[in-house]
């Protein structure tokens, strides 16, 4: 049984793929790279849900494939939730990580220590070819730092301290501490199991 995880970012897949094996033992997750290739959707839903559910419909639709496919992002209390969905491309074209988190560390710059609280957020969709759908959310708790910290992880890790793990980025936890307690891995965590059981 193969399952199609909607991405091309290599981390993303990876940890996507390390959390699904705890219990889908049997099944194959395969990338957007490891398929022929399809138009992908734009990704236009004011939320990480509609967005995630946008991602996976199209998998299944071009492969006939079960798709996974998540919408993640850091929403930030000082910035009315924002960046949000835009997360990923909050300073614009074309994608940047570094571009993003400097942006984020200028529009903060004036905000105090304690007004840095955010949560980065993420919502993961599956796509049965049977029509079937699952959604599920994850959410991690934290603040945003002043500078960059740390070298693993990817996106805005560099300068979230997540509240389960103060004094540290989540680039600084390594890959089994960020697991336990990442948006991506509750909500994959959750989603798992109901995958593995619609799989049968």
């Amino acid at each position: 049984m193969k399952v199609l995880v909607a991405s091309r970012n290599a981390k993303k897949l990876e940890e996507m793929r390390r959390i699904l094996a705890e219990h889908m033992t049997t099944v194959e997750v395969v990338g957007l790279d490891d398929v022929a290739p399809y138009d992908e959707p734009v990704e236009d839903q004011p939320t990480f849900e509609g967005n995630a559910l946008v991602k996976a419909r199209a998998g299944v639709a071009a492969t006939g494939l079960p798709t996974l496919a998540d919408d993640s992002g850091i929403c930030v209390d000082a910035l009315n939730g924002m960046p949000g969905v835009l997360s990923a491309r909050w300073s614009g074209p074309p994608k940047s990580d570094d571009r993003n988190n400097t942006l984020l560390l200028a529009q903060l710059a004036d905000v105090p220590d304690e007004r840095r609280t955010a949560h980065f957020a993420c919502a993961v969709a599956l796509a049965h070819p049977d029509g079937r759908e699952l959604v599920v959310e994850g959410r991690m708790d934290g603040r945003v730092e002043r500078e960059v910290r740390g070298a693993g992880g990817f996106g805005y890790d560099v300068l979230f301290v997540a509240d389960d793990h103060p004094g540290r980025t989540t680039a600084e936890l390594s890959r089994d501490e960020k697991d336990a307690i990442s948006h991506r891995g509750k909500a994959l965590r959750e989603i798992a199991p109901l995958v593995a059981d619609l799989l049968g």
